[in-house]
């Protein structure tokens, strides 16, 4: 019986082979990291957010590699308890809550404490103009320290300038030095909560006022604006791109340039 031996690489070719697999798999087409999944929940009074629901997840994943799931409230009564905080497990399955409710009448102090615990206990949030009002009269501070801000009242709807104030955060980057805004409502900002930094601000009839911020609450990263009113803001490229890096941030997917990690944007 012959028994055939098992051609033995030198070292050279056994080198020039895994050099050419290398140099043949950096063409391959990296393999797509999994979308980021958004909760969107929305609805109250005072803006069009039924259209402004589909203005934000078209711009965000258009930008992003980001899916959605959308909860709209048509319920535009202020002392609304959105359904969907009843259950405690509420963000379970979903990477970042993008809140974008406007429900400044409730006050029940354990129902907001349902909304800010998911936040404390690690899920990554993003808030946009009413949220900032929203839950405002309750006794709690829970939601003031989850947004970074406090703030009781807005200027009239009207034109304004908003100056970024920190252009080397990540959120920043690529946002112009000056950025004037379409008719939007300038929240008064009475307080930043210590671990919220401000990013730019607009300026007002009533003082120059906070209006992007980054903040640390528990376990989250949240990144807000009261920017955001009128659906003429909502679709305005430079602002998708602003909340597309602010929520990329959020999650840990943008670095320190302000781009996307590989696999998150488009």
């Amino acid at each position: 019986m012959i028994l055939l031996k098992k051609p033995i690489l030198s070292r050279r070719t056994a080198t020039w082979l895994a050099a050419a697999w290398l140099a043949f798999a950096a063409l391959l087409p990296a393999r797509a990291a999994e979308p980021l999944r958004a909760l969107l929940i929305t609805g109250g009074c005072c803006h069009d957010f039924a259209h402004q629901k589909d203005l934000l997840a078209t711009g965000i994943s258009a930008r992003a590699n980001v899916t959605w799931t959308i909860l709209f409230d048509p319920n535009d009564t202020r002392e609304h308890m959105l359904p969907v905080y009843e259950n405690p497990d509420w963000a379970k399955g979903f990477d970042v809550i993008v809140h974008d409710e406007c429900y400044g009448y409730v006050t029940n102090v354990a129902f907001i404490q349902r909304i800010t615990s998911a936040h404390s206990n690690g899920v990554p949030a993003v808030t946009l103009h009413c949220a900032t009002h929203s839950y405002r009269l309750t006794p709690t501070d829970e939601w003031r320290k989850l947004l970074g801000v406090s703030s009781y009242q807005h200027e009239k709807l009207r034109a304004f300038t908003v100056v970024n104030t920190l252009p080397d955060h990540p959120i920043m980057r690529g946002f112009p030095a000056r950025w004037d805004d379409a008719p939007d409502e300038m929240y008064e900002i009475k307080k930043l909560w210590p671990n919220c930094v401000g990013l730019a601000k607009g300026l007002g009839t009533t003082g120059e006022h906070v209006c992007v911020w980054a903040n640390q609450y528990g376990g989250a990263r949240v990144f807000g604006t009261t920017l955001g009113h009128s659906n003429a803001t909502v679709s305005d490229p430079v602002y998708l791109d602003l909340l597309t890096r602010g929520l990329l941030w959020a999650c840990g997917k943008l670095d320190d340039q302000g781009h996307p990690l590989p696999g998150y944007g488009k």
